[in-house]
């Protein structure tokens, strides 16, 4: 009995051990099962189809990623430890050597959904060569984790963001705070200049307080958002075959809904600190717009980026020399203003090269300085093209070279 209570044993039990070391000895103490397979192992059969599948069509996943899609599409029903001790004995996957991590404390998530909102610009490689290099906006609850908004662009423009946050808003609602880098679309870094940027001053009139962080792991969330990304929607992309940008901003609304189903959640507080915008959907769009000011002449006109705009005789038009205001869309739509009125105008352009921005930020010089590479090379061969059919047409052959 003394012997039951101290292994936790059934007193039958006991006695049945008892009379096996009795007449086997000290063996009959070990587990019968000892060196032969399990009853549920997986069958090398099976092993062997699942790994053909990751050799063939993913191979550079992780066991992680590899299994969500196996799961998904190759009814695999094993777990992803199965699978990674798969690929390890196969040569697929190298475990990571694990190494001590600095100690940083973290930040605890702010408790309601819309407190703070993260936002960045990823420029990547996103579609792994079969497009060029873009940049990925994306605004990040900083509660829960979940992705309010993202959107692939050529650069990394102050119209980009705008083209996000008008979504966010019109969707939720604006948030208490955004969270920044100190970019220059963001804050200007000379502190005797006191107008705002132009992302600054659409977030104050949202009634939205713009923070900037000193470091990137301050905003670490949107950070590791971006690490995610990178290898989670590059994969999807190729598999799906989105092969530019504009494929891709139709693509993210399903895909980020399904990361946010997968990772993001639930907040502390579950009263939501958005305030549901009131204004009208064209007022949103104004505020998400660049805004000039501009002095009219004594004519009426005034001259903006190579363009003269003429304004019509109205009621309520501005007097001779007035500031008036232009409003930028991104779709390169022009609104001039006076006094909250919209004034009809007409506009002649008459420099087309100057409408155009001649400036990139540090973060989109490359892709400008490889579009410019691009091009210029494209030139090359359409006038080395030209000269052969010269040569050609001067020897009589009148015949294109294909």
């Amino acid at each position: 009995m003394q012997a039951a209570l101290d292994l936790a044993l059934s007193r039958r039990q006991i006695i049945r051990l008892s009379q096996s070391l009795r007449r086997r000895g000290p063996s009959a103490l070990a587990h019968q099962l000892i060196g032969r397979p399990s009853n549920r192992r997986t069958s090398d059969q099976e092993q062997k189809r699942v790994i053909t599948i990751v050799q063939q069509q993913y191979s550079d996943f992780g066991p992680t990623l590899a299994a969500q899609y196996l799961h998904e599409h190759h009814h695999y029903t094993g777990s992803t430890e199965q699978l990674r001790t798969w690929m390890i004995a196969s040569g697929l996957w190298q475990p990571k050597q694990r190494r001590a991590k600095p100690s940083h404390p973290l930040r605890q998530r702010r408790p309601r959904l819309g407190e703070l909102v993260q936002i960045d610009g990823s420029h990547h490689d996103w579609f792994e060569g079969r497009s060029g290099k873009c940049c990925l906006t994306a605004f990040i609850d900083d509660a829960t984790g979940r992705v309010l908004g993202a959107r692939f662009s050529p650069q990394e423009t102050t119209q980009d963001y705008f083209a996000v946050l008008h979504h966010c808003v019109r969707t939720h609602g604006s948030p208490l705070a955004v969270y920044s880098d100190r970019h220059a679309i963001f804050t200007k870094h000379d502190p005797q200049d006191p107008d705002p940027t132009q992302f600054e001053r659409a977030l104050l009139q949202l009634s939205i307080q713009p923070i900037c962080a000193r470091s990137p792991q301050a905003k670490g969330r949107v950070e590791r958002l971006f690490q995610t990304l990178q290898d989670r929607l590059c994969k999807a992309m190729r598999i799906d075959q989105i092969n530019d940008i504009a494929q891709a901003n139709i693509y993210l609304s399903g895909f980020i809904a399904e990361h946010n189903s997968r990772f993001a959640v639930a907040a502390q507080d579950t009263q939501d600190a958005h305030t549901p915008y009131a204004g009208t959907p064209e007022q949103l769009a104004r505020i998400c717009a660049l805004h000039h000011t501009r002095q009219l002449g004594s004519n009426g006109s005034l001259r903006f980026e190579g363009s003269v705009i003429q304004v019509h005789s109205q009621a309520h038009a501005p007097s001779k020399s007035a500031q008036v205001g232009v409003v930028q869309y991104s779709c390169d739509r022009l609104e001039i203003v006076y006094r909250d009125k919209v004034l009809a105008h007409q506009r002649f352009e008459l420099h087309p090269q100057l409408s155009g921005k001649r400036w990139a930020s540090a973060k989109g010089i490359n892709s400008a300085v490889d579009a410019l590479a691009k091009e210029k090379r494209r030139l090359a061969a359409l006038m080395a093209q030209m000269a052969h059919q010269d040569a050609q047409r001067r020897a009589g052959q009148h015949g294109f070279a294909r």
